[in-house]
């Protein structure tokens, strides 16, 4: 069954150690995709989203623009970072893997989602809407994302480990009308 990534209730966040004493937060703005979700045979379903990658916010104007240059996510020759699912692996009641494709700056590798299903509502308005959290540890410098400044008290400025955590809503899509026959 097809379903849509509900970008108004869907966030990619992430965050990363600063100075090696703090964490920095993050989010992308603008995440679009489809999901075929077997409901019957959750291994059988499929992952595939676009993240726009100069939707990053940080809430700090001068670091956004920083991350969105060629020292990082470079939007500007790289403007999406996709995910495609490979596989996926039930784990438990309600849980799984998700293990797939990653690309960040034309540099694809392999990442694992541990997945939680949260269930499935009808809106008011008649709609379906299933519900997942996602979580990730990736390090960035195995997608080229190497700029840094050693402290002076030792470490660095940007740690290496991006902790990503995901909130996804997907609705169901009306099967398709088939054709009336006139006789």
């Amino acid at each position: 069954m097809s379903w849509t990534i509900d970008s108004a209730h869907t966030s990619v966040t992430f965050h990363v150690r600063h100075m090696m004493i703090s964490n920095v937060h993050g989010r992308f703005e603008k995440v679009d995709g489809m999901v075929n979700f077997d409901e019957d045979n959750p291994a059988h379903s499929q992952v595939d989203v676009t993240i726009d990658a100069a939707s990053i916010s940080t809430r700090e104007g001068q670091r956004d623009a920083h991350l969105k240059s060629p020292d990082f996510l470079d939007v500007a020759q790289f403007p999406t970072i996709t995910f495609k699912s490979k596989r996926i692996e039930p784990v438990g009641e309600n849980a799984g893997r998700i293990i797939g494709d990653l690309t960040i700056k034309d540099v694809t590798r392999e990442v694992v989602l541990e997945t939680h299903y949260a269930g499935q509502a009808r809106s008011p308005w008649g709609a379906i809407s299933a519900g997942f959290t996602a979580s990730a540890q990736i390090s960035r410098k195995d997608w080229g994302l190497t700029w840094n400044v050693a402290l002076e008290t030792g470490g660095w400025l940007v740690g290496d480990t991006i902790h990503i955590a995901i909130e996804v809503e997907i609705v169901r899509q009306a099967a398709p009308q088939e054709d009336m026959v006139m006789a």
